[in-house]
């Protein structure tokens, strides 16, 4: 029932995001070209048979169409048909080379603005996110044989400084395929910053499929088990525990993060329990009496204590500033899209890491479920995809128009028909076969 419930919540929100995104993609073509004074005939979200439509007053059919995963602006051209004389000067294959460049590029351009908006609203709401703090490190693993150390607090990826876990999960998997050293600049428990080289040389295709990151380094992010709130008169404040104590064991079990340590007083009520914690670099054994609660009708174990809010950071900027992160950080995700892309295509990243339309769904389902402001973060992480892709050189896509219409500026003439016949071809099997991988990769994991 859960896997049903996920696919009816996953389903809808990617229709719908694909659905926004197209027509934010297709808008900047139409919009460019109405303002150049190109004639558009059709404004279409969705492909196939038209479900509703009008003609404004500009002449244009605005349609929806019963396929919504896609959507088209037709402008008047010659190579569709016969064009009046008078409608001649506003045909689009009539125009100048920038001119046409100009709204072919719109398309994608207008993806980078919406996420540029996205993130602009995101960074002026504020939002909280972990601290690239350091969970348990696994024995023999590349990050136990650097020196990395659980609770390690990573300040900065080959010089980079990173705020967050997110950041730094980005800047680290550019290095693994860039050039598989990963330079960490980290403060340990006792304060002291030191430098730690992971060293992944040859496995960055490994490392890159989906979810071995982590796994493959030995080591994740964690909220640390650092107390920040103690209840008054609770079990914790009690037996003497204080903000800034770093529990390190509970009841004889190491714990390695905060959710660890929960866990482990969830299994304990109205026992007590040794709680080891270390305070101001010295490691002290204090005994607390677990109290109780109700749950879902069993009893569970409460310590009344909280993370601290020094594990988490917000980041909430106004005005001007706000902008400039949101064009930093659509600039910044650009570059790393780009650079992951030119790797996969080079063999150096796993063809695994490819996200089909499921695999797209699903983090759709799962964002929408976190609200409002997970989802408008992954509307903005894939339009930037979507300006990207259409700004491949592929004689389908944006880009490889771009490209017909540069090599008509150098040569002083269209290029021929044949061999736009032929790129199309080429394009559309290239697509084709990206396609197929996507889906073969989203059904893959689930077919025995």
């Amino acid at each position: 029932m859960s896997k049903l419930n996920d696919l009816l919540i996953a389903l809808p929100a990617f229709i719908v995001g694909i659905s926004i995104l197209v027509a934010v993609h297709e808008f900047g073509h139409f919009w460019v070209a109405r303002r150049l004074g190109i004639k558009t005939l059709r404004f279409s979200i969705g492909f196939g048979r038209v479900l509703w439509s009008r003609f404004g007053k500009d002449g244009t059919e605005y349609a929806l169409s019963a396929i919504p995963l896609g959507g088209y602006v037709r402008m008047l051209d010659e190579r569709d048909g016969n064009v009046s004389a008078a409608d001649l000067p506003q045909a689009f294959n009539r125009q100048p080379v920038w001119k046409r460049i100009a709204v072919l590029f719109a398309g994608p351009g207008f993806n980078f603005l919406f996420a540029i908006l996205a993130y602009c609203i995101l960074l002026s709401i504020g939002e909280q996110t972990l601290r690239p703090y350091v969970g348990a490190v696994a024995p023999n693993s590349i990050a136990a044989s650097a020196g990395l150390k659980q609770d390690d607090l990573i300040e900065s990826v080959a010089g980079k400084t990173v705020i967050s876990a997110q950041a730094a999960m980005m800047e680290i998997l550019g290095q693994v395929v860039d050039d598989g050293v990963v330079d960490l600049r980290v403060r340990g428990r006792d304060g002291n910053t030191r430098d730690v080289d992971l060293l992944t040389a040859n496995r960055s295709r490994e490392l890159t499929e989906p979810g071995a990151l982590f796994t493959g380094l030995g080591f994740e992010f964690q909220i640390p088990a650092m107390v920040g709130v103690v209840t008054p008169g609770g079990a914790g404040d009690g037996a003497g525990l204080r903000s800034g104590d770093l529990v390190e064991r509970l009841d004889g079990h190491e714990v390695t993060s905060f959710n660890s340590m929960r866990t482990l007083i969830s299994d304990r009520p109205n026992r007590t329990i040794d709680v080891e914690v270390r305070r101001d670099g010295e490691l002290i054994t204090l005994h607390a009496t677990v109290g109780k609660d109700v749950e879902d009708g069993r009893e569970v174990g409460r310590l009344g204590i909280g993370p601290s809010n020094e594990v988490f950071v917000v980041t909430r900027l106004t005005g001007w500033a706000a902008l400039s992160g949101a064009v930093g950080k659509t600039w910044e995700t650009s570059q790393f899209t780009v650079k992951f892309m030119w790797k996969l295509i080079t063999g150096k990243v796993s063809a695994k890491s490819i996200s089909g339309p499921l695999g797209i769904a699903k983090v759709a389902g799962t964002t929408a479920q976190y609200g409002a402001i997970a989802y408008l973060g992954f509307l903005a992480l894939v339009s930037i995809s979507i300006g990207i892709l259409n700004l491949m050189p592929v004689p389908i896509l944006d880009g490889g128009q771009i490209v017909y219409q540069l090599a008509e500026l150098l040569k002083g003439g269209p290029v021929s028909e044949r061999a736009q016949l032929l790129g199309q071809q080429v394009g559309i099997v290239l697509l084709g076969l990206l396609m197929i991988l996507a889906l073969f990769i989203d059904i893959a994991p689930h077919v025995s």
